[in-house]
């Protein structure tokens, strides 16, 4: 056992801070030999170098220990005094802390600070691969590919940190499968991993193993909660409860806040509850029964109602809950609710960002307790019902934080005046800030809620509502990483109950973005499947949709021909149902496969008809530009004065839809054209409209800025 202590009450806060339940702020402390140890470990020269070879790999140091044993604060420690970064507690992440991301103060070997991410998920299941280069690759503020895989990822985390001198603090692995994607290339960066054992398959990793705490150091752990007078009136007392707790610094901790908030308790009453209870049983490892012991005294302690709040809380998605998701699932007021959560702060359970609308985080360690008592004492029925109110209150935050993005006379935000106020949002800006607080909850609500299978329809209207608010508040361009997921969940739903309506809006949407980031052969076979959900569900407009986009697939793949037949099915069924835009646009899209192919004749007579489309439908710009395509294609035919006729035409057309771009463009067609002809004076002068009518915009564009500032 080791004489050093880890205070791992709260989260690491600068000196002087305040504490969320107002009083001193919980410090790290101890651990010297281990820190001093760990130090070393980055200045040992590594096998490589003593090979003779030049490092590739980033140093790996392992901590490992049992859950509770403070690994995560000493790793959280040991990066924060590497790079001389404040530690900022974000909300987001794994096994149920609230993980923090920190920049370095430009000094040090590590002058791009601290990246940090869970490998393991509050419910024991190992955190995908793609997910968390996702979340690294968020930290580094990069774009995410939509429907990336987790090669495709890590291998971009890795060229990332190619570059940068940073810490890299992998939390909670399972297995050195995980950790191994993710080590950068970069001799310069160090990563600091968590794990219960070794990580066998990394080569050059001493682990820098925790145990418990010698029974002195655990003494003076138990009073900088308690205070040093309980525990000088009676240190042989103290010293008991300590071993107890088997000198765990999350069992010490918690019985440390029981004391806490029961001030009149001796110290001895608390050692004799712990040494009373038995233990859970023999499937448990010894090393595991003082935290198992200690939390279910704390857990016994309390009030009915706050016991009840708190097993629910392994309901919590990602372990993250606020008020609201507390008040849902236990179905009570939100206030209680956070008054609830803050006592539990006190008493070490859960961990809080601090915010002005905070988050708490239940402890890693905890989790698994929390789950096996919730089984035990409540009613499948209950739990069921709980998690039906959970999902039934995000999908109403849900669509309460889009309708605050709406004019305030849309329907939206009238429906929104109807909801009672602790489900509105005062402003957008607000509810902007809420939704990328909750991400992390809100998308594993969705998983969960998809997982459970039990409860699709809320499920389906929790995807819907997270997918209209990202987009509201974010963009679809800005949430395309996210909007991947949350189809993949409907199609996983939609395919589950043999809905293909569902099936092909799902499939269409992830074509969609595949065919964005040019995974075009990947899209072909989302749009193919989709046209066969269409016609399962005899959905015309899917089916339309369908055929288009596997042209536009075709079309991008170079494969001209394939692309005007699949053009030409959507055309016949959009003529069918006289939808005449869409007919117009198709004979367009026809009309440039047949240009690319050289069909100049077909190509042709498409432009002609959906310049003909668009004039039905009182478009003269759009029937100008079909025209122009037309006029190019009479061009390339070897038919110039053809071609000079048309784009006369167009230049009318633009002129009448006050279209200046358009016009000036046309003008300068007009002038290639006379060039190729033989008469250069004529091409000059409608070189000069060109430029007069691109001055023209210039100057009216300044006038309107202008007048906009004033």
């Amino acid at each position: 056992m080791t004489d050093q202590a880890v205070d791992i009450s709260g989260p690491v806060k600068a000196s002087g801070a305040e504490d969320p339940s107002g009083g001193a702020a919980p410090r790290f402390f101890g651990r010297e030999r281990e820190l001093k140890a760990l130090r070393e470990d980055i200045e040992r020269a590594g096998l490589d170098t003593l090979a003779g070879r030049k490092t590739p790999r980033a140093r790996v140091l392992l901590i490992a220990g049992r859950p509770g044993s403070g690994r995560s604060a000493l790793a959280e420690e040991l990066a924060a005094a590497l790079t001389g970064a404040d530690v900022a507690e974000a909300a987001s992440g794994a096994a149920g802390a609230l993980p923090w991301t920190a920049r370095g103060t430009g000094s040090g070997d590590y002058p791009d600070g601290v990246l940090r991410a869970g490998l393991t998920d509050p419910g024991g299941e190992r955190v995908p691969t793609e997910r968390t280069a996702g979340e690294i690759l968020g930290l580094l503020g990069l774009a995410v590919p939509p429907g990336a895989d987790g090669d495709e990822l890590s291998e971009m985390v890795r060229e990332a940190l190619a570059v940068r001198r940073v810490v890299l603090l992998l939390d909670d692995a399972a297995d050195a499968e995980q950790v191994d994607p993710l080590l950068p290339e970069n001799p310069h960066c160090l990563v600091v991993a968590t794990a219960t054992g070794p990580l066998t398959g990394i080569p050059d990793v001493r682990p820098c193993t925790l145990g418990g705490l010698e029974a002195g150091a655990a003494a003076r752990s138990l009073a900088r909660t308690i205070g040093q007078v309980r525990v000088t009136v009676d240190p042989r007392t103290a010293q008991t409860l300590a071993e107890e707790c088997g000198g765990q610094p999350a069992a010490l901790a918690l019985v440390g806040g029981l004391l806490a908030a029961h001030p009149r308790t001796s110290v001895a009453d608390v050692a004799g509850q712990l040494r009373g209870l038995p233990d859970a049983g023999d499937q448990q490892p010894t090393g595991a029964r003082p935290l198992a012991r200690a939390f279910r005294l704390v857990h016994d302690s309390l009030p009915t109602a706050a016991a009840r709040i708190l097993r629910l809380l392994a309901l919590a998605p990602a372990g993250l809950a606020d008020a609201h998701t507390a008040s849902a699932l236990a179905g009570c007021s939100v206030s209680a609710a956070r008054s609830t959560l803050d006592d539990f702060v006190r008493l070490g359970l859960v961990r809080t960002d601090g915010a002005a609308h905070p988050q708490y985080a239940v402890r890693g360690c905890l989790a698994p307790m929390l789950r096996d008592l919730l089984e035990d004492r409540e009613r499948p029925a209950e739990i069921q019902l709980a998690r039906a109110r959970m999902l039934e209150r995000t999908v109403r935050r849900l669509q309460s934080c889009r309708a605050v993005t709406e004019p305030e006379d849309a329907g939206a935000r009238r429906k929104l005046a109807g909801l009672p106020r602790s489900l509105r949002f005062p402003n957008a800006e607000e509810a902007g800030v809420w939704l990328r607080q909750r991400q992390p909850a809100l998308l594993a609500s969705a998983r969960l809620a998809v997982a459970d299978g039990e409860l699709d329809t809320l499920a389906r209207r929790l995807v819907a509502a997270l997918v209209r608010a990202l987009a509201a508040h974010r963009g679809t361009e800005a949430a395309a990483p996210e909007l991947y997921g949350l189809h993949g969940l409907v199609l996983d739903v939609a395919l589950r109950r043999e809905l293909p309506r569902e099936q092909a809006a799902a499939l269409l949407n992830l074509g969609d973005l595949d065919a964005r980031t040019g995974r075009t052969r990947a899209a072909l076979t989302r749009y193919r499947a989709a046209l066969d959900a269409g016609r399962a569900a005899k959905d015309f407009y899917a089916t339309g949709r369908a055929m288009e986009s596997v042209g536009g697939a075709y079309e991008e793949l170079g494969d001209y021909h394939r692309a005007a037949d699949w053009y030409g099915r959507a055309l016949s069924q959009r003529l069918t149902q006289g939808e005449r835009e869409d007919e117009a646009r198709l004979y367009g899209r026809l009309g440039a496969v047949h240009t690319y192919a050289g069909r100049y004749g077909e190509a042709l007579r498409n432009w002609r008809a959906a310049a003909a489309g668009h004039r039905r439908l009182g478009g003269p710009a759009a029937q100008a530009r079909a025209l122009s395509e037309a006029a190019r294609v009479q061009e390339y035919a070897g038919r110039p004065h053809e071609s000079l006729q048309t784009c006369r035409e167009a230049v009318e057309l633009a002129r009448r839809a006050g279209d200046v771009r358009l016009q000036a463009a046309l003008q300068l067609r007009l002038a290639d054209t006379l060039d190729r002809l033989g008469d250069p004076a004529a091409a000059g002068l409608h070189r000069i409209a060109a430029d007069r009518l691109l001055g023209e915009e210039s100057s009216a564009y300044e006038i309107r800025s202008a007048s906009t500032e004033s």
